[in-house]
């Protein structure tokens, strides 16, 4: 079970292009719908919890997927798993990468791929997103959060801050009324 936890995410690691988010798919369909290690709610709530703990997100993701199927030793598998692949293939450009810096062709390849990894981040968002409870009447908190920081250069930790005390305010007004 260790090695299939370690050969799981090594996978993931290795045919991920674009880093964290562009890895949500792989890391649904290995861990919700062939491995069933997981229901889809606690694979959100997992990503929740990865995305708010420091570190590189596959990387937590792995930490709790193996936890939550082995404990200690699945944790340590996972993370090794998925961090394996990028540090190999990190070394590998440092060993070629400084013949091939300004060949155009290896950057249009690079560019060719941005429009992928964009379509790999926004089908497990907009999938989620229902299960989430995302519906008509709250979908522009993303859409205005995202604007907010691309756009206008609000710091993420001020929309976490201010969604927090607005949490705590509805629950508040919401206590009241009942």
């Amino acid at each position: 079970m260790l090695f299939d936890l370690f050969i799981t995410f090594f996978k993931i690691g290795l045919f991920t292009i674009g880093g964290g988010y562009a890895m949500i798919p792989l890391l649904q369909r290995e861990v919700v719908e062939h491995k069933g290690w997981l229901k889809d709610e606690d694979f959100l709530d997992l990503m929740a919890i990865a995305q708010s703990a420091p570190g590189v997100f596959v990387v937590n993701m792995s930490i709790f997927v193996g936890y939550r199927v082995r404990g200690k030793r699945g944790s340590v598998a996972c993370a090794l798993g998925a961090a394996m692949p990028s540090i190999i293939i990190i070394l590998a450009i440092a060993l070629f990468a400084g013949s091939y810096r300004d060949n155009e062709i290896v950057e249009n390849v690079f560019k060719g791929i941005r429009p992928a990894v964009i379509a790999l981040i926004l089908t497990p968002t907009i999938r989620l997103a229902s299960k989430a409870g995302l519906n008509k009447w709250t979908w522009w908190v993303p859409v205005v959060t995202a604007l907010l920081i691309w756009w206008i250069g609000v710091s993420p930790v001020w929309i976490i801050l201010a969604a927090i005390v607005g949490a705590i305010l509805y629950y508040i007004l919401k206590l009241r009324k009942a």
